[in-house]
């Protein structure tokens, strides 16, 4: 094994720019995604029937195509049609239109969107309407039962199954180097082919992965641990043995 060329520093900057990049996309991504799951599964829960029947449209689409065909519609497809809007190319907007980041995010929160959407569906439907229910009779408002009751409950229930998501999402991010973005997967392609070295590069990139996951791993699970009603009741209390009294005949 050869891992010499980890010594020139040209190589070390595509490392650490791909790694940096890596890191944006997971947590971008992440937090949008989450945010739309929150709107996809409010809208077929409590939305007018047309605006369910969108967002039902729109989670079958993007769980049923596979991700690396939406990276590609939306980078060569969406991105070639913008382009060949008049003005668009003279806005302001066009710097963020053409950068491969932006499409890399726009479609994995889309997916995350998609999937977290339909878990957090089941997980709201879930909560027992009586606790929403007590909310409105201490008089909170429907946004107040909703940010403060019904939201919180349906994310505990469901978090176990996001954090699932959000480790998927890591592993589906080398799939930005198929449209020229500089992730790590691309690093080490760009290290193969003027090291002409096939193994060593993929080995330091897939532990690199490994490691995020681990650590995406703990840190995740300390959410679940610290999240309010996850943590397993205990008794403040010692239970004490109480002998009853002889019966008297």
């Amino acid at each position: 094994m050869d891992f010499s060329w980890l010594q020139d520093p040209f190589y070390q900057e595509y490392l650490i720019e791909g790694f940096i990049n890596t890191l944006w996309l997971l947590a971008v991504s992440a937090v949008g995604g989450l945010a739309l799951a929150v709107a996809v599964a409010m809208a077929r829960l409590r939305g007018p029937r047309p605006l369910a029947m969108l967002a039902k449209g729109f989670t079958v689409v993007m769980r049923g195509t596979p991700l690396l065909v939406q990276l590609f519609f939306f980078y060569y497809g969406v991105g070639r049609l913008l382009e060949g809007i008049p003005g668009v190319q003279d806005s302001v907007i066009w710097p963020l239109l053409r950068d491969p980041f932006f499409y890399g995010a726009l479609t994995f929160t889309l997916s995350v969107g998609a999937y977290s959407g339909e878990v957090l569906r089941g997980a709201l439907a879930s909560v027992p309407a009586g606790e929403r229910e007590a909310g409105r009779a201490f008089g909170l408002t429907p946004f107040q039962v909703f940010a403060r009751l019904w939201l919180p409950r349906a994310v505990q229930l469901c978090l176990p199954t996001l954090t699932g998501e959000m480790i998927l999402l890591l592993k589906s991010v080398p799939l930005v180097s198929t449209i020229a973005l500089m992730d790590l997967l691309q690093a080490a392609n760009i290290i193969r082919d003027e090291t002409f070295l096939v193994y060593e590069p993929l080995m330091l990139i897939a532990g690199i992965y490994l490691a995020m996951t681990v650590v995406l791993t703990l840190v995740l699970r300390q959410v679940e641990r610290h999240f309010p009603g996850m943590q397993p009741t205990r008794r403040r209390f010692p239970l004490r043995r109480v002998e009853s009294a002889p019966c008297k005949h």
